[in-house]
């Protein structure tokens, strides 16, 4: 355990602050909350020389460098840093006054103390505290902006680059990161897979994964030729992280203009273990895109025919759904702005606000083919196989469409499929864009305004991609599209193994399931639920699958129920959600992971709430299975006692063990579910 107060059950007393001290004939800064800290030295140039994590007392710096690198016109600059430290393995203090500047670096001439700004319009700033060091050349200034935020050990990064003089520049490319971190092992000969250091780096240019890891295209881990020391013998150590575009902006900058980097947000961990690491990385994404906690559940509705959409409402008021998504397949054009096809759906989304149910649709964007002149010209082969260029005419006239008609029929939701996946493009005579250069860097901002563009518009964000820092509410939570056209037995299972699987590193919130009440891709009878009446276990073990985990999955077909008993069974688990919806949203503790032979289940915690925790427990086998099970209650907040009931049962208190944890007998019922909440 971690020393207490810990942060990932109380908030910490201390808030994040820059202190100004003297150290070692220097000015120096540190920007620390209690939690982590970073130290800059001022003299004879500004410079990162500690990054340290307070609890723990790991210092993560090895080396001193630049605090980024701007390329213009072809030209790489240093932005501040300090040269001459005679070891890169370590830096001592006594080394710090002998250290030099780069005479062809930005120097540093100033700094403000602040507070934390919104990224975008529609977002919030965490409580925390800014710091801007400023830096300037001939013909250029580069501000770098930090922010730490109180009570989270993430720092915040970014650039925005000025230029100062007569005439036009070219910003080529640029670092924004630029750390020489102490390297977590060393090996003498080759490797394949070497240990990452023991901090998560996200920023908010990720594209082209539903993951924290493959959506992440800016984040390298290379090694240092400065590092002369190091133990690897063909010093191949990946131990220098730069953060960086993979192409461009490649953007001019006329005389007095400025443009800014993306955000890099540098989260330093204080375990190793991959429980604590996952909490600390989803409660990151609650505090900077807190819209990821915006959980409704939702109907995939199979068709536009307005009397089957009213009832699939009218359903959806009466059982507790709360949204209404026009499916792919369903027979939606967002492109199609003509005023009767507006008219048809600002009707339908009139009939949703009357019974208090959010309405929108689907509109696919990649992964398609519009025309030679329109689609990417990709080098590499288009990632999708086709895909249009955001920045053609098509592409541009395809994102005002969007707002067009979200605007004026008044939708809720865009289910937004194919997402920017980060296609580079070599057409020229696209008006969105110059060249191959530029083209990554362009699209991304135009769908990145529009994400942002639709956050002000309270629109909510279905998005098959890693664009939560920039609007979206919603990925997938980790599936193979296939799999939902397996027997329905076989489904349930490989669903609770993607729920599993999916929050180590998203909240339940950030994940969709899904739930294929008629065909999706083939399987027959076999894999669908329809007739519902017919099938109402396997119905009911799907909605058990996802409410037990606080997910929401895509129900997809025509309606939730075809006959009394099914809308009782909806209705009934809707409500036990409902009840609980608290604590199902709340953090997940994975307890064992589902393989069809024994039980398995999660734990939710949060302890803030009166129910601090629940324990959702599932059995696979067709005969009771009753276990003695042990539930971890540390990020529950309790420390002595707790107070627990199994299902409606009656309540019972127990104390805890010295690890915090209590054990308990349970039975679960064959082919069902059982919890256990805890006060």
């Amino acid at each position: 355990m971690t020393l207490t107060p810990d942060w990932l059950v109380q908030p910490p007393a201390l808030r994040a602050e820059v202190l100004i001290k003297e150290e070692a004939g220097s000015k120096t800064l540190q920007l620390q909350n209690g939690l982590v800290r970073r130290v800059f030295r001022l003299s004879p140039d500004a410079a990162t020389v500690r990054l340290d994590h307070l609890l723990t007392g790991e210092a993560f710096l090895r080396s001193v460098g630049p605090e980024a690198l701007v390329t213009i016109d072809g030209k790489e600059l240093a932005v501040g840093g300090l040269t001459g430290q005679p070891n890169q393995a370590f830096l001592k203090p006594e080394w710090l006054p002998q250290l030099k500047t780069s005479p062809e670096a930005l120097h540093f001439t100033s700094f403000s103390v602040g507070k934390p700004t919104p990224r975008f319009a529609a977002a919030t700033a965490p409580s925390g505290v800014s710091l801007d060091l400023r830096f300037s050349a001939s013909r250029l200034a580069v501000t770098v902006h930090y922010e730490l935020y109180d009570g989270l050990p993430v720092f915040a990064k970014w650039l925005t680059i000025t230029n100062t003089g007569s005439q036009t520049v070219r910003l080529t490319t640029f670092t924004s990161e630029r750390l020489a971190f102490v390297e977590p092992e060393s090996v003498v000969d080759k490797i394949e897979r070497w240990e990452q250091p023991n901090f998560s780096v996200s920023t908010d240019y990720s594209f082209g994964g539903m993951g924290q890891s493959n959506s992440n295209k800016t984040v390298h881990f290379v090694p240092d030729p400065a590092y002369q020391t190091q133990v690897n013998y063909e010093r191949q150590t990946p131990c220098l992280l730069e953060v960086r575009p993979p192409y461009g902006p490649d953007i001019d900058l006329a005389p007095g203009a400025s443009t800014d980097s993306f955000r890099t947000f540098l989260l330093l961990h204080d375990s190793t273990e991959r429980e604590r690491k996952g909490l600390a990385l989803r409660k990151m994404y609650r505090s900077l895109a807190p819209w990821v906690l915006d959980n409704p559940l939702l109907l995939h509705v199979t068709t536009t025919n307005p009397e089957t959409v009213k009832t699939a409402i009218d359903q959806c008021a009466e059982v507790g759904f709360e949204m209404v998504i026009l499916s792919f397949g369903s027979g939606l054009n967002m492109e199609d702005t003509s005023p009767q096809n507006i008219a048809k759906f600002k009707a339908l989304a009139d009939y949703a606000h009357s019974k208090k149910i959010r309405l929108g649709g689907y509109s696919l964007l990649a992964s398609r083919r519009i025309s030679d002149e329109h689609d990417v010209k990709n080098p590499n082969g288009a990632i999708f196989g086709n895909s249009p260029c955001l920045g053609s005419k098509w592409g541009v006239e395809y994102f005002e469409k969007l707002k067009k008609f979200l605007s004026e029929t008044g939708f809720d939701i865009l289910e937004h499929d194919g997402s920017y996946p980060g296609d580079i493009c070599s057409a020229t005579n696209h008006p969105g864009h110059k060249g191959l250069a530029d083209s990554q860097w362009a699209q991304f901002m135009q769908i990145r305004d529009f994400y942002h563009w639709c956050r002000s518009k309270n629109i909510y964000l279905n998005v098959p991609d890693f664009y939560f820092l920039n609007g979206s509410n919603k990925t997938g939570m980790g599936y193979r599209e296939t799999n939902w056209s397996l027997p329905r037995a076989e489904q349930v299972l490989h669903a609770r193994q993607n729920l599993f699987d999916g929050t180590w590193e998203k909240t339940p919130s950030m994940g969709w399931m899904f739930v294929p009440l008629v065909q999706y891709q083939g399987g027959g009878a076999a894999a669908t639920i329809e007739p519902l009446r017919e099938h109402l276990p396997d119905y009911e073990r799907h909605l058990q699958n996802n409410l037990g985990y606080g997910a929401q999955a895509c129900y997809r077909g025509p309606r939730l129920y075809d006959s009394p008993e099914t809308k009782a069974l909806v209705a009934t688990w809707v409500s036990w959600f409902k009840t609980h919806r608290e604590i199902l949203e709340s953090d997940v503790l994975h307890l064992r992971r589902p393989d069809g032979q024994d039980w398995d289940g999660v734990l939710h915690v949060n302890p803030s709430l009166k129910t601090k925790g629940m324990a959702v427990l599932f059995n696979p086998t067709d005969q009771p299975l009753t276990r003695e099970l042990r539930l971890p209650l540390y990020y529950a907040g309790l420390t002595k006692s707790a107070k627990l009931k199994i299902g409606a049962g009656k309540a019972s208190t127990i104390r805890l063990e010295r690890d915090y944890s209590v054990t308990i007998t349970v039975t679960i019922p064959a082919s069902g579910m059982q919890w256990v909440t805890v006060e």
